[in-house]
């Protein structure tokens, strides 16, 4: 799964569309007490961001022992959560070519989440958080499978927000 990236809601929400699900997610989250000690028990796969090529790597062998094994992996390919003016961002390629080495789809996932869960903060507002689901994007070519996923998701966007 590849989804678009603007609050905590899709961290939590997007992990139950399939089961089981191994998300991506720095490092710094399963130190938080409590609440990262219980993520890291559902199999996140940890990454520092600032050592992109050795997260990459890690990316692409443990998810793809993740996928063999029947999980489903969750990647936010913008890597940081943009505020819903943004618009979608810039995409990294793990998703292609995690998609790519392991010869499965990327399940492209929008919604609007940020308009309703104000990213750092507790404040919710009141609203419907909008979510779309696309078909299954297959491919070998993985910077394609990833700039196939980030177009879907950019019109997905443009029609939800």
């Amino acid at each position: 799964m590849a989804a678009n990236h603007q609050s905590p809601w899709e961290s939590f929400f997007l992990q139950t569309l399939f089961l089981p699900t191994s998300s991506i997610m720095k490092k710094e989250i399963l130190i938080i007490p409590f609440f990262g000690w219980a993520i890291s028990r559902l199999k996140p796969i940890s990454i520092n961001r600032k050592l992109k090529v050795e997260s990459l790597k890690k990316v692409i062998e443990i998810g793809g022992e993740r996928i063999r094994g029947g999980y489903a992996v969750l990647v936010f390919p913008e890597g940081t959560r943009k505020k819903p003016e943004e618009g979608i961002g810039k995409f990294g390629n793990s998703c292609g070519l995690l998609a790519s080495s392991e010869a499965v789809p990327i399940i492209p996932i929008c919604h609007n989440s940020g308009k309703y869960w104000i990213n750092r903060s507790f404040k919710k507002k009141s609203g419907n958080i909008n979510l779309v689901i696309g078909k299954p994007i297959y491919g070998s070519n993985a910077k394609k499978l990833t700039e196939e996923a980030r177009s879907w998701i950019e019109k997905a966007y443009i029609k939800i927000s």
